[in-house]
């Protein structure tokens, strides 16, 4: 099942290589990634899209903003994250 994930990130930070490394232990191996330091203007549709946060990364699974990093494993540790994984795609 494809899955519609955005990943906005930035390249030094540690938290995002922590995040895609999880989604790639979960099967996860395609995903739409914002890098902001490439990509700087797209700033602010990260901070509309996350409801102002500011941090790198801001994950996004098929429409539902998950968060952070940390957002992320504590999602995974409560058995969410593969049930998320495991919806259809919004349309």
């Amino acid at each position: 099942m494809k899955q519609d994930i955005l990943l906005y990130t930035k390249g030094h930070c540690p938290y995002c290589h922590r995040a895609k490394a999880l989604l790639r232990a979960k099967g996860v191996t395609d995903w739409t990634e914002v890098d902001l330091d490439n990509d700087p203007a797209q700033v602010g549709a990260m901070r509309t899209a996350s409801g102002g946060r500011m941090t790198v990364p801001q994950i996004f699974i098929n429409g539902t903003h998950v968060g952070g990093s940390d957002d992320l494993f504590a999602l995974d540790a409560d058995g969410g994250l593969d049930r998320l994984l495991a919806e259809e795609v919004r349309v």
